[in-house]
């Protein structure tokens, strides 16, 4: 437990699991020298994803429910037009966070069950909207996911108000509980951790921080990771040890 008044510093990064983002984590948490990384897996594919090395593949994709399958199976493929593998922005936080002699947290729900409750828990209007918002997706491919990621770079806040109001299901089941349960998990690791490195899904970023303690928080988003100007500047930041709030 950190002693008292110890300032506690947490380096929360949004990332995009389709994107090849692997170097900048990985410099990242090397110049940050975490105690902790904490990353949005659960256990079963924590272990799936560190048990086949560097070319994990949509790990537990040939497992579980047709949703969890279907799902695994589209971010992989958008994944590999993107030149990089599902969970490789992952691995790369953990075995950086490794070789720092960091300790390693999975802070995530397990995922097959939690995509299981949204699908029971939808309304037929919603399911019907999320199957048709599969094929959209399909068809555009990694130019659809560069939209989204565009539009909600944009304007955050209004993006999630509207897709709530599009999937409140989902929403709820992937974004507000995960939120919670992740943020519950920060705060109890900052009980021991004086500095922690977290690796989540960017659309988490901001409703994770809203429920966290008051360490001193270094945010870095997608945007941040996508564009060579402003990672530059975060390689800077990184290095001179500066905060953001």
């Amino acid at each position: 437990m950190p002693l008292p008044f110890t300032i506690v510093m947490i380096t929360i990064i949004g990332v995009g699991h389709v994107f090849n983002l692997a170097e900048p984590i990985s410099f990242i948490v090397k110049h940050t020298w975490p105690d902790a990384v904490l990353v949005e897996l659960d256990m079963g594919r924590y272990n799936a994803l560190t048990s086949q090395g560097e070319n994990p593949g949509p790990a537990g994709a040939e497992q579980g429910s047709a949703i969890f399958r279907q799902t695994s199976r589209y971010q992989q493929r958008l994944s590999e037009e993107n030149g990089t593998t599902l969970g490789a922005e992952f691995l790369a936080a953990i075995n950086t966070g490794k070789l720092e002699g960091a300790e390693i947290i999975p802070i995530d729900t397990d995922a097959m069950r939690v995509l299981d409750e949204m699908w029971s828990e939808m309304s037929l209007g919603e399911k019907m909207r999320y199957k048709w918002s599969g094929v959209s997706d399909s068809i555009g491919g990694s130019r659809k996911v560069q939209k989204v990621h565009s539009d909600f770079a944009a304007d955050e806040d209004a993006y999630i108000e509207a897709m709530r109001k599009k999937y409140p299901t989902l929403v709820r089941k992937l974004i507000d509980e995960r939120n919670a349960s992740m943020a519950e998990q920060i705060n109890r690791a900052s009980e021991k951790y004086n500095n922690m490195v977290v690796v989540v899904g960017d659309a988490h970023v901001e409703g994770i921080c809203r429920l966290l303690k008051d360490p001193v928080i270094r945010k870095i988003r997608l945007s941040d990771l996508m564009d060579k100007e402003r990672m530059d500047k975060v390689r800077q930041m990184v290095w001179n040890g500066e905060e953001t709030r």
